[in-house]
């Protein structure tokens, strides 16, 4: 999902919130998504909103809290866009990466062959516009190499916007987006084409990507089990008592023996007793004992 508000940005000319309609909104906002809203980003609900509610034709916040609970759901796609700031890129954190890999792949791969069971299900939660699932395809391709065609590789990729959804489907990614990538791995899997760089539609077939909410129970149950489940640097935008709802469906969602990994400044302490942490050189796990 990535982080939210981003700190760059600049205080429009517009309407003005006051207290009670910033407590107002920032409930409204994470009673829908889970996101907390510190009371200190007021000024940036001035700066993102201020412009829709003049396409909106309001002249309130009050209004707009309004139009809100009446509209039929469009307009909450909007709002969810307008919360969320999606800032990633292929390969990033490569010690986790690596981490990752080296240690708990590899387990994984050894588990599945040893019981006959040529499948592996990864659940990429809060993907952004593709670059983590789209990570995970390139790093089984490099382990597995021409035994990957002997496995049944589902990946399901989630994030909040829709819009980031339709950018992860379509395959064709900014200079940015490679400013952690190693130049073999865009030379391997991508080619240069009017307006970025678009990903083999080999690898894309490998993911399905879908919008969802992860405060709403119903749509996580839709999620096969799975064996692995990445979920980075999105739990810091919610508060305890979300990150102990959703951390509780990602270890409901584990198969036994399947690893959380989070974001590597995140942490579960506090959020959830549930998985035994697991320490590799880069990186710290969470996994759902056998």
């Amino acid at each position: 999902m990535g982080s939210l508000f981003s700190k760059s940005a600049t205080l429009r000319k517009g309407v003005r919130i006051t207290d009670e309609e910033f407590v107002q909104l920032r409930d409204f906002i994470y009673d829908k998504s889970g996101i907390f809203v510190d009371e200190k980003r007021k000024y940036l609900f001035e700066s993102r909103f201020s412009r829709r509610l003049g396409e909106l034709g309001l002249t309130s916040f009050t209004d707009y809290i309004k139009y809100l609970k009446v509209d039929r759901g469009q307009e909450l796609k909007q709002l969810f866009e307008m919360v969320t700031t999606n800032e990633t890129s292929f390969c990033r954190d490569t010690r986790q990466l690596e981490s990752f890999r080296d240690n708990l792949l590899t387990e994984v791969l050894d588990r599945q062959r040893k019981a006959g069971r040529y499948e592996l299900n990864i659940w990429s939660a809060g993907c952004s516009s593709g670059e983590e699932p789209y990570t995970l395809v390139f790093l089984l391709l490099e382990t597995l190499k021409a035994e990957i065609a002997r496995w049944r590789i589902n990946i399901t990729a989630v994030d909040l916007s829709e819009k980031m959804i339709a950018r992860a489907q379509a395959g064709i990614y900014p200079e940015y987006a490679f400013k952690t990538t190693p130049d073999e791995i865009r030379k391997r899997y991508f080619k240069e084409v009017e307006g970025g760089w678009e990903l083999d539609p080999r690898i894309r077939k490998l993911v399905r990507f879908m919008p969802m909410n992860l405060n709403d129970p119903l749509a996580l149950k839709r999620i096969p089990r799975s064996h692995i489940v990445f979920c980075r640097n999105v739990i810091i935008y919610f508060d305890d008592a979300m990150k102990r709802k959703v951390v509780q469906a990602f270890y409901d969602n584990l198969l036994p023996g399947g690893y959380l990994l989070v974001g590597h400044s995140e942490s579960l302490h506090k959020v959830s007793q549930s998985f035994k942490p697991v320490h590799n050189a880069g990186a710290i796990a969470y996994k759902k004992e056998e």
